[in-house]
């Protein structure tokens, strides 16, 4: 593997505590003098109180200008799930100079997969009763957990975590819906990110069909390894696995030549 800046971003609404212990576990794995970022979207997390931006262009503006201020350097390899691997997408065809590479997990994206393959149809009744009715928050966090993860480390201390969470750093409804909008209405280009994409997915994602990375591996000629078990939190149910893939993936010739 080679030393540089890793970025990782998470997705609607979540922020970087929501890695639980996949950074460290990264960096443990990364070589000597690298660095594991974990920048929030805003309204989420330490931007909670921020205005989020309705659409993925204005997600990637956003988190450019935070490692610009924290004088992170590109190129950056970037580490993402769901939303935040839309924002990638868009960023490596925006400014592909600034990204090395990109892992993308669980991830779909428009025109390449339909909505209902991109958001399981199965899903839409808890999601409106989630987004309809008084909710108590352990309600939320629980019904988030069933429906993103199928085997988690110490499931009730992460869900205890999840619950701190969101009272440090509550999502507002307004920034939650203009996310929404801006994964639901992102379009996508239809060639493949100028830069090296590795694609990760779990068989068992019961939110996004895993299908949606399979389109996305074909179409674009991108590697895609599958666990046989794991859920749409692929870094929770299996982050040594993930670990394990992208130490894999960075030892190819092509980077060793780089």
């Amino acid at each position: 593997m080679t030393r540089g800046t890793w970025v990782l971003l998470r997705g609607l609404t979540r922020e970087q505590g929501h890695w639980g212990g996949f950074p460290k576990a990264l960096q443990a794995a990364l070589p000597e003098g690298s660095e594991v970022l974990t920048p929030d979207l805003p309204g989420n997390g330490a931007w909670c109180h921020e205005r989020s931006p309705a659409s993925v262009g204005g997600l990637v503006e956003a988190i450019r200008a935070q490692l610009q201020a924290a004088g992170a350097q590109p190129p950056y390899h970037v580490l993402a799930m769901s939303l935040g691997a839309m924002v990638t997408v868009e960023w490596a065809h925006r400014h592909p100079q600034e990204l090395r590479d990109a892992v993308l997990i669980n991830t779909s994206l428009k025109p390449h997969s339909p909505f209902w393959r991109r958001l399981q149809a199965r899903q839409y009744p808890r999601i409106l009763r989630l987004l309809l009715g008084p909710t108590a928050p352990r309600d939320w966090e629980e019904a988030i957990m069933q429906m993103t993860t199928r085997h988690p480390a110490h499931a009730q201390a992460a869900l205890q975590h999840w619950l701190a969470l969101r009272q440090a750093h509550p999502v507002s409804t307004a920034n939650g819906l203009r996310q929404l909008w801006a994964a639901a209405s992102y379009r996508s280009p239809r060639q493949a990110p100028p830069v090296p994409v590795l694609l990760l997915n779990g068989a068992g994602d019961r939110l996004v069909h895993p299908s949606c990375s399979a389109v996305l591996a074909s179409r674009w000629g991108a590697p895609l390894i599958t666990h046989p078990t794991a859920g749409h939190d692929l870094p929770l149910d299996a982050g040594e696995w993930v670990v394990q893939q992208v130490q894999r993936w960075q030892q190819r010739p092509t980077l060793a030549r780089a």
